[in-house]
């Protein structure tokens, strides 16, 4: 009986949690949360037990508030640039399918009006521009996302080989479906489980600066960790064995951020996403191309540029490199390459 009552309540709490808080109703996002929380705390923990126990910091502080200034202010970017990568989107295969049809229906509105207005005032044929603004997609006019997609593969290709079975929707080339997301991602890399999202096309630069910030605020927690047990290793040992404690974990998280900061942007001056590094053989489009050819690089000022200001537009597409470009690609370099930057 008791039991019995105990459950009611509980689920009549339940039930009036998730009725104010409708994302603790999904088990993903409700993890995803924790997550975040948990994340959020381990920052507040690492800086208030060091402002805690640290008083040479605060005499610091009060002599030259200008360092503490600024490592509070990298504190508080981090925390800014994580919650922006986390709520951002990756660019979705939908929403550019639903930006295209938009386009496209808005060019037809525009050209039929045009038409009209020609046909009433008797001047002839003129040129439709309001199409113009539907060409974000590699210079495209195609009238359909099926087109659209096709147009990006080569001459041949089978429709039903890139129609995704989970979304039911032609997928771009670089594309893939996330099983955490259940949705199909445009150059989709990898999913975050601490920022709950996809990395792709839309926020894979946000999540670059985002492991930037966090790899530089672990380094000067680190350094200011250090410096304290240096000055104070003779003092009180409960307080040395909890920044001990706190330093092991610290130099864990900051060889692992390095690393990761260093492999992305390898990929970023390739031009290629982790799932395209990992599952190379296994991907189509990639597999009879050597381990050393980049097919989607443009050149390292190229891939900087398209990576750091093309995010203007989240939904462009890439095509596919045809066999002359490839080649060119695979060609070795010389040293009459390097003096016309090929590589660049």
């Amino acid at each position: 009986m008791v039991i019995g009552m105990c459950r009611s309540f509980r689920d009549r709490a339940l039930d009036r949690c998730y009725h104010c808080f409708p994302c603790l109703s999904d088990p993903a996002r409700r993890s995803s949360l924790v997550l975040k929380v948990t994340l959020v705390m381990l920052h507040l923990v690492y800086v208030g037990i060091l402002f805690l126990f640290d008083s040479d910091l605060i005499d610091k502080t009060k002599k030259e508030p200008w360092y503490t200034a600024l490592y509070l202010l990298l504190f508080f970017a981090t925390l800014v640039q994580y919650f922006i990568t986390s709520g951002s989107s990756p660019g979705y295969v939908l929403d550019a399918m639903r930006a295209v049809n938009e386009t496209n229906v808005i060019c037809k509105q525009s050209s039929m009006a045009k038409q009209r207005q020609t046909a009433s005032s008797k001047n002839g044929s003129l040129p439709v521009e309001g199409c113009q603004s539907g060409r974000n997609f590699q210079g495209t006019d195609s009238t359909s996302w099926t087109k659209l997609v096709m147009d990006m593969y080569p001459p041949g290709t089978s429709i039903r080989s890139c129609i995704c079975p989970y979304c039911n929707v032609e997928q771009p080339p670089r594309a893939k479906h996330c099983y955490d997301c259940d949705k199909c991602v445009l150059h989709f890399d990898h999913h975050c489980v601490w920022l709950g999202t996809c990395i792709g096309q839309g926020n894979h630069c946000k999540f670059w600066w985002y492991i930037c910030e966090e790899s530089a605020l672990c380094l000067w927690t680190g350094i200011l960790y250090i410096t304290y047990l240096r000055a104070n290793i003779s003092r009180a040992w409960w307080n040395d064995a909890i920044a001990i404690l706190l330093l092991i974990p610290l130099s864990i998280f900051i060889v692992f951020l390095l690393l990761l900061l260093f492999f992305h942007s390898y990929l970023i001056l390739t031009n290629q996403t982790t799932y395209e590094l990992v599952r190379r053989r296994r991907i189509p489009y990639l597999r009879g191309i050597p381990e050393r050819v980049y097919p989607f690089s443009k050149g390292v000022c190229h891939n900087l540029y398209d990576f750091c200001c093309g995010g203007s537009n989240i939904y462009s597409l890439e095509p596919l490199p045809s066999a002359q470009e490839l080649e060119e690609k695979s060609r070795p370099y010389t040293c009459l390459d390097v003096l016309t930057c090929r590589c660049c």
